[in-house]
């Protein structure tokens, strides 16, 4: 009787394990946050050892910051992609922004989350640079969208695009802050959301 042959284990490229231990690295701080997150969690999900994780990202912060571009460059395509269908700008953003989904967005495993953690630590060394350059491309999607809703003239052309987008940004920063002060915490998201949006349109003015 022939002895089975010992399994083979497949090297994966280079490139596919780097993409593979991000992937991991996105789910893992998304559920846990960074502090909690361990790179010893993120190999047992790739299969791969602690070592192989840091040979390719070089440290935890560094792997951190890689996981923040990752999920806003999917944040930013997302709403690219629905401009792109022919959505118009207000709609898009109103879907976006709708306090039901951005209760769901920043549960733990949604990318959302990995936002709110990130915020945080805007003082660590290692990363507070990262999170101000993650916040600046969130802006500048916004203000591209803005853009491309008054040249349809959805969106009012009496604003500045980049103010309008930071406005925005600073509406999602602070409903950590919201959430800890504001009683009826859901009807003001709600309202604040409307105030934001008719702010927006052409007839605001």
């Amino acid at each position: 009787m022939t002895e089975p042959r010992p399994r083979t284990r497949h090297r994966l490229p280079a490139a596919e394990r780097r993409a593979s231990i991000l992937a991991a690295a996105t789910e893992v701080f998304s559920e846990t946050g960074y502090q909690r997150g361990k790179v010893s969690d993120i190999a047992k999900k790739v299969g791969v050892s602690e070592p192989v994780v840091f040979q390719n990202f070089g440290s935890k912060a560094a792997l951190y910051r890689a996981a923040l571009d990752h999920v806003t460059e999917a944040v930013s395509a997302l709403l690219h992609h629905a401009a792109d269908a022919g959505r118009p700008v207000p709609e898009v953003l109103a879907a976006f922004l709708d306090p039901a989904h951005m209760e769901r967005f920043h549960q733990p495993g949604a990318h959302g989350f990995l936002f709110a953690d990130a915020t945080a630590l805007a003082h660590d060394p290692d990363l507070g640079e990262a999170l101000r350059q993650v916040h600046q491309h969130f802006a500048d999607t916004l203000a591209e969208l803005i853009r491309r809703g008054q040249t349809a003239g959805d969106v009012r052309d009496d604003l500045d695009a980049r103010t309008a987008a930071w406005w925005l940004v600073s509406l999602l920063a602070g409903r950590t802050f919201r959430a800890s002060v504001v009683p009826d915490r859901d009807t003001v998201e709600a309202e604040m959301t409307k105030m934001a949006l008719r702010a927006l349109r052409p007839d605001a003015t």
